[in-house]
Parts: C-alpha cells; sequence; structure tokens
C-alpha cells in the first residue's frame, strides 16, 4: 500500500530561517518550496534523492534524544570532511557498544555519523560498506 510511497523526514525547528541556512546552505539540500501563509507554523521542503525533509517551527525543537533524519550516501568520508569544512560539528561516541573514529563509526556493514542542527535535532549520515574495513 505505501511501499512504493515517497517518504519525508519532517523536523521541528526553533526559527525556519536558521533551519534554511543550515539545511540548504551547510548540507546542500535544494530548497524546494517555502510555506510563510501561517506565521505560527511556517515550514521549508527540501528535496533530498527520492524523497524530502521537511522542517516547520514549532515548541518541540531539538527535544528528541534521537535521530531525527537520515541520509545514506556514497562516500561518508567525503561527506563528512565536506561538511566539516562547512563548519558541522560531528559527535564523537566511546561506549561499549558504540566508538567513532574521527567522526565515523562501523555498525555491522554500515559506516555511520551523527552531527546536530542548530536546534540539537541528530542528524544520522551512513553508508552501506558490504564488509569493507572503515577508514578514519
Amino acid at each position: 500500500m505505501i511501499g512504493n510511497a515517497e517518504i519525508a523526514a519532517i523536523v521541528p525547528v526553533s526559527q525556519i530561517d536558521r533551519a534554511v541556512e543550515f539545511y540548504g546552505n551547510v548540507l546542500g539540500l535544494n530548497l524546494a518550496i517555502r510555506r510563510d501563509e501561517l506565521p505560527e507554523n511556517r515550514e521549508a521542503e527540501f528535496s533530498a534523492g527520492g524523497g524530502a525533509l521537511v522542517v516547520y517551527e514549532s515548541v518541540a525543537a531539538g527535544q528528541s534524544r534521537g535521530t531525527v533524519a537520515g541520509f545514506r550516501v556514497d562516500d561518508l568520508a567525503s561527506v563528512v570532511s565536506t561538511l566539516r569544512e562547512r563548519g558541522v560539528v560531528f559527535e564523537e561516541y566511546d561506549t561499549p557498544d558504540l566508538k567513532t573514529e574521527n567522526g565515523i563509526a562501523r555498525i555491522g556493514d554500515l559506516l555511520a555519523s551523527w552531527c546536530k542542527d542548530p536546534d540539537g535535532n541528530i542528524i544520522a549520515f551512513e553508508q552501506r560498506t558490504k564488509g569493507e574495513p572503515a577508514e578514519s
């Protein structure tokens, strides 16, 4: 029924202009449409691969303790490097279950990195590796 539907990540933010700057100019997503008709619920929609990422103003911005959106990429090390040049800070973890090296963790057949948007929402970046060793 919905297996072929386009999927959208929907992310609460505190300031739409700041979110458009981060997701559009820093992460490099294409702004598809901006909706400012409702001053209390402004939003912006970005195209991302076959889906979309929608940000909307909400008092719930940054309150999730988990990942709110993720991107599957072909070359995670390159994405991390490029985004760092644009000022993005990647999370570093060192727990018994999860350890990052230079912002990148191996989880089974995935390499993964996480950063936070200006509101503290956690954004993930993943690369399928097919068993290759992780780059550091």
